[in-house]
């Protein structure tokens, strides 16, 4: 799956962002693009299970 996060501008706000991932699915594979403002997630989780939890720490992803 891919979202998209408007609010991830510097590798701070990347961190926090796959920090809340593997919070949610320790497995998961996060890939990071920084300038696109993007992350790629391969999980067997559903996505409203991220989209929850990066808007609980202030990263809402559409």
């Amino acid at each position: 799956m891919k979202l998209h996060i408007e609010s991830m501008t510097c590798g701070g706000c990347a961190r926090s962002v796959t920090a809340a991932i593997k919070d949610v699915d320790p497995a998961a594979t996060v890939d990071i693009d920084l300038p696109g403002r993007n992350v790629k997630i391969e999980s067997s989780q559903p996505v409203e299970s991220f989209t929850k939890v990066l808007e609980d720490v202030g990263f809402p992803a559409r």
